[in-house]
């Protein structure tokens, strides 16, 4: 069965050397704010593609290229970004580093070679950054790269095969949409998003290879199948049948009998090698490869699939242990290289899994938010009510086991226990208010999460300490994220002003303006691929095998900033229930938020012995959770204040 491999143009592994700010980011959701980017119509800049293969590719080849930022203003930025978190000693040693980078012509030659590079590439970027930052990286995905949607209830559809059933039809419905390129392009501000990475979405699969994976993409239209997994074992539903779709009630009906033929015995969990470190699955699948001749087709059977249903035979009840289930599950019903996965339970709660290399949040939100607000307002088209008769039974997949496989399923299995046993994962569902509220108070919804964030973390550890927040750069051709840094002297100013007791409110509000202000005006900049961390990682890339390694690199301070304590991003629903992804340091925190109408929530995630600067916190995740409630309660608190005295007036 034809695919397509996605191989890496002037692809390199990165030395030992790394830009931290790239090594630690790697596993970060890197989506931006869902509430900027709608499909509402384009302005009139961006000319429509007269030749563009379809309405959701029609400004496609009219998207401007990824800039490469002016040298001096990048490295400005940096210096700013670096002084609130480092003293004043270390701050003039990268100070330092910083000028002998400007002013020796090191930095002007690297800029030069980048800007060469980028003439002569759609986007500069691309390359470099899926090999870095994802197909040479070698811990396993999940956890490290893979992400969560875990959906609310769905009241009309308690039974798992009949929930399958009706996700199912939405999402082949929104892949015929993207297949026939119908799909209305996203837009942020009027300006038309990149929609390239669509074509990641279905019929894909992650490949382990050393040193550096790659991306296998089959024929959409030949492979209409999908695989449901079910105690372990792997079935294929045709979703076409006799030149129709299947209809949801049919759907039903082959879910249904999945669930029954795997019984209550548990099959042998092939999907946990997708587990492993990307080393180790490589050598895991020439082994099952090996095997048995048959196995080539099996395999390829999962990884030219649609997507994947996994039909958990869980009960996920708290908001906690569903969020737990869809992140990583029990590590056997899954096959994490797959770019979809829905996860359907027994007590029929559902919720989607994604692996993140190919493909950033914005994209998978907007398939499941399509998902799951199409059956909620019933705007699906579900088919004829009969069940046809001749439907084929779904084909169970029997892989040949040998004794070297069976070895390396139980290490598999042994690694991702110890593995998630080490994880801890909470949610903070605040429903005091949210982004109507946050409005009134005459705030940026984001920023004002971002600096909920901020308190929060202050009052756990009394400082603040470098984070994250991800920022689509889609304007551009192939454009994915850029990092925007958080943590600036206005942002501290008012994490200190709000812990001190002895400030009027007044004050109190004023900083909190300035960080608001200042947070916003930095996303900005990122949005329009001005920040700091992705030009700066190009400048390093440019550098020669053996060539000395400027002084801006090895500062310690250079590592430091870009050591992500906190990683952080939004995409918002009021169908989902969760989202989230696990820490990119293990003295850090994985920090997703949603914005909704009347709520905010908060996704915590890290090591389970977290310790930070030689000092252990015990229950961290709990410990920030508490942290990050009262931080919200006392801004809401405070900017009320301000709302109540212009009510008077």
């Amino acid at each position: 069965m034809a695919f397509r491999a996605f191989q890496l143009r002037n692809a390199t592994r990165l030395s030992p050397l790394a830009t931290p700010s790239f090594a630690a980011t790697r596993r970060s959701m890197a989506s931006a704010a869902a509430a900027r980017t709608t499909t509402a119509p384009a302005g009139p800049k961006t000319p429509v593609d007269p030749n563009a293969p379809g309405p959701m590719l029609r400004f496609q080849s009219n998207l401007p290229k990824l800039p490469v930022p002016a040298l001096n203003g990048t490295l400005q930025k940096y210096l700013k970004s670096v002084r609130p978190i480092v003293s004043e000693e270390e701050y003039k040693k990268t100070e330092a580093a910083v000028k002998e980078f400007e002013t020796t012509g090191v930095g002007a030659k690297l800029q030069d070679r980048l800007v060469r590079h980028a003439s002569q590439n759609v986007n500069w970027l691309e390359d470099w950054w899926l090999d870095g930052a994802y197909m040479a990286y070698r811990d396993p995905v999940v956890i490290y790269v893979s992400y969560f949607f875990y959906y609310k209830d769905d009241k009309l559809r308690r039974l798992p095969a009949q929930r399958a059933a009706a996700i199912t039809t939405a999402a082949l419905d929104f892949k015929k949409q993207i297949v026939e390129k119908t799909l209305e392009p996203e837009y942020a501000k009027g300006e038309p998003m990149c929609m390239d990475s669509y074509k990641y979405m279905f019929n894909n699969c992650r490949i382990p290879k050393k040193p550096s994976d790659f991306e296998a993409a089959f024929d959409p239209v030949q492979n209409s199948h999908v695989v449901a997994i079910r105690k372990n074992k792997f079935y294929v539903i045709d979703t076409i049948h006799n030149g129709r779709q299947l209809s949801t009630n049919e759907l039903q009906h082959q879910f249904q009998r999945v669930i029954d033929e795997a019984g209550h015995s548990k099959g042998f969990p092939i999907g946990v090698l997708t587990s492993e470190n990307r080393d180790n699955w490589t050598d895991y699948r020439e082994q099952l490869l090996a095997a048995h001749p048959d196995n080539k087709a099996l395999l390829e059977k999962i990884e030219s699939s649609s997507f994947v249903v996994c039909l958990d035979d869980a009960k996920p009840v708290t908001r906690d242990e569903g969020s737990r289930a869809c992140w990583h599950g029990d590590g056997r019903n899954r096959f994490f290289d797959k770019p979809l996965q829905f996860i359907v339970f027994d007590n029929g709660k559902a919720g989607f899994m994604g692996e993140h290399s190919c493909m950033d949040g914005t994209a998978t939100c907007r398939l499941n938010e399509y998902v799951t607000d199409s059956l909620a307002r019933n705007l699906v088209d579900h088919g004829p009510e009969e069940v046809r008769s001749d439907l084929p039974a779904p084909n169970e997949l029997a892989f040949k086991i040998n004794d070297q496989v069976a070895d390396a399923v139980q290490l598999a299995e042994r690694n991702f226990d110890k593995l998630i046993g080490n994880h801890e994962l909470t949610v903070l569902a605040y429903q005091r208010y949210g982004k109507d509220l946050i409005k009134k108070f005459k705030s940026s919804p984001d920023g004002f999460a971002q600096m909920v964030i901020q308190l929060g973390y202050h009052k756990m550890f009394g400082k603040n300490r470098p984070t994250y927040e991800s920022a689509q750069t889609r304007k551009f051709q192939r454009g994915r994220t850029e990092t925007a840094r958080t943590v600036t002297e206005e942002s501290i100013a008012f994490c200190e002003a709000m812990e001190n007791p002895h400030l009027s409110n007044e004050e109190k509000i004023a900083a909190f303006r300035k960080a608001v202000k200042v947070q916003g005006a930095n996303m900005a900049e990122c949005v329009n691929a001005h920040g700091v961390d992705r030009h700066l990682f190009g400048l390093k890339k440019t550098l020669a095998e053996g060539e000395a390694v400027p002084s801006l690199f090895t500062d310690p301070n250079y590592a430091y900033s870009s050591h992500w304590f906190l990683s952080t991003s939004q995409l918002s629903s009021e169908h989902f229930d969760g989202y989230g992804w696990g820490q990119v340091v293990n003295d850090g925190f994985g920090i997703a938020y949603m914005i909704k109408k009347n709520a905010l929530q908060f996704n915590v995630a890290s090591v389970k012995d977290l310790e930070v600067e030689g000092k252990q916190y015990i229950n961290g995740t709990h410990h920030l959770k508490q942290c990050l409630e009262d931080a919200a309660n006392e801004l809401g608190d405070l900017l009320s204040t301000e709302l109540a005295a212009e009510a008077k007036l």
